[in-house]
């Protein structure tokens, strides 16, 4: 069990891995609140990501998401969905490990680049997917996978699973 103001669980994965709607039914499920890092960078700056990414460039946006992911590891004591790269951050790293040997729980949502690609859609709004997006998603998830598996405490594979059979897959977990 999480100290009083610390997540339940926090999700983290690709593009495309299910982060917000498993995590809106977990947060059902568990009756808390739902959470996600991307949202909370968004109201911060006042513009969508993509803008944050245009107008102010990539380090700026690392910059606020982990200011973010700090804030609500911290404060918020429902489900956490932090945005795919937020776990490249050292500081994120550390406080990811932080909170699971404090005994939470970071769930990897894995998935396959065929699986993802029709859930992303692979569309304007994900700014480091632009170009050729599957080969980009291919990229990201390369460099990505051994942090994820790093900083994770519970790996879930979404592949062909309706997002309720993850959702009840985390549940049983958390019991």
């Amino acid at each position: 069990m999480t100290a009083p103001g610390r997540p339940v669980a926090v999700l983290v994965g690709p593009p495309g891995s299910g982060k917000t709607t498993v995590g809106l039914g977990l947060a059902e499920a568990r009756g808390v609140a739902f959470r996600d890092t991307d949202h909370d960078v968004e109201v911060t700056a006042g513009k969508p990501i993509t803008e944050i990414f245009v107008d102010d460039g990539e380090p700026a946006f690392r910059a606020l998401e982990r200011e973010a992911v700090g804030r609500a590891l911290g404060e918020h004591d429902g489900i956490l969905a932090l945005g795919g790269g937020a776990v490249l951050d050292k500081a994120t790293q550390d406080a990811l490990a932080a909170y699971a040997a404090g005994g939470g729980v970071v769930v990897f949502l894995d998935v396959s680049l065929a699986h993802a690609a029709p859930r992303v859609g692979f569309n304007q709004s994900r700014p480091l997917l632009l170009g050729n997006p599957r080969a980009r998603w291919a990229a990201l998830m390369e460099a990505r996978r051994p942090v994820y598996e790093r900083v994770s405490t519970l790996t879930v594979l979404t592949d062909g699973l309706e997002p309720q059979a993850v959702v009840a897959q985390i549940v049983k977990e958390l019991a």
